[in-house]
């Protein structure tokens, strides 16, 4: 009897550290994730092709966007093929990759903060989708698979407002651009394999349809955060 609890606490902790993860995106430094002063030194002084640094640069800033990670988590709480998890990131990869581009390489700019309380959005989207309370608010389902290319978007435009604020460099300006955004699915790579190993090693315990609603509040809760943070900053910065 005390096995059985000691495996049924051990495997909890899977689900905790997912909770965990989704606690990340309450703290300071992970709703306000940019890029680090030794970082924009760099990128700001530095011209010419820089493959490797930019690829580091892109991997870095996906693992530490909780933002990014704590959407991607949402996508793939219900999905249990690998086919599917592949052809859901494919398109949230479509998406930001697409604007990331478009946004450094044309200028189009869009305010920082609104598009990060627009990536929060995303975040309370998925959670409540997957709580099955999407239609019950806004009175129908959207395609689960456009919303995902759609909010994809809006992640593209947050990193490309990240980079945009550096002033990057037009000498190189391409492959260093092309070199971040392979960093970027580098990183996204690496940080959805550690989850999608915790999530299905928490699967298969039944601690896992007991926390459902739990880690899903706990999402939508950290998605509430990051837009109250990002429009409160909004607020501030038309009143200065």
């Amino acid at each position: 009897m005390r096995r059985r609890s000691a495996h049924r606490v051990q495997w909890s902790w899977l689900g905790a550290g997912l909770l965990a993860l989704a606690a990340f995106g309450l703290a300071p430094e992970a709703l306000a994730h940019g890029v680090s002063e030794n970082d924009k030194a760099f990128i700001q002084g530095a011209t010419g092709v820089h493959v490797a640094p930019y690829v580091y640069l892109g991997a870095k800033h996906m693992v530490t966007g909780y933002d990014h990670l704590l959407f991607l988590v949402g996508v793939i709480f219900f999905l249990y093929r690998l086919k599917d998890v592949v052809h859901y990131v494919t398109l949230f990869a479509i998406g930001h990759s697409t604007t990331l581009l478009f946004g450094v390489l044309t200028g189009v700019h869009a305010n920082p903060l609104v598009v990060d309380a627009i990536i929060g959005l995303s975040v309370v989207y998925k959670a409540l989708d997957n709580l099955g309370g999407l239609k019950r608010v806004i009175g129908f389902d959207p395609n689960p698979k456009a919303a995902v290319l759609i909010f994809g978007f809006f992640h593209g435009f947050g990193l490309a407002a990240k980079l945009q604020e550096l002033a990057l460099s037009r000498d190189g300006l391409l492959p260093n651009l092309l070199s971040f955004n392979v960093g970027v699915e580098i990183g996204q790579f690496l940080a959805l394999s550690g989850i999608l190993v915790l999530m299905t090693l928490w699967r298969q315990t039944p601690s896992f349809g007991r926390s459902v609603v739990v880690a899903n509040c706990a999402l939508m809760c950290a998605g509430f955060v990051l837009i109250g943070y990002q429009l409160s900053g909004l607020f501030l910065e038309r009143s200065a």
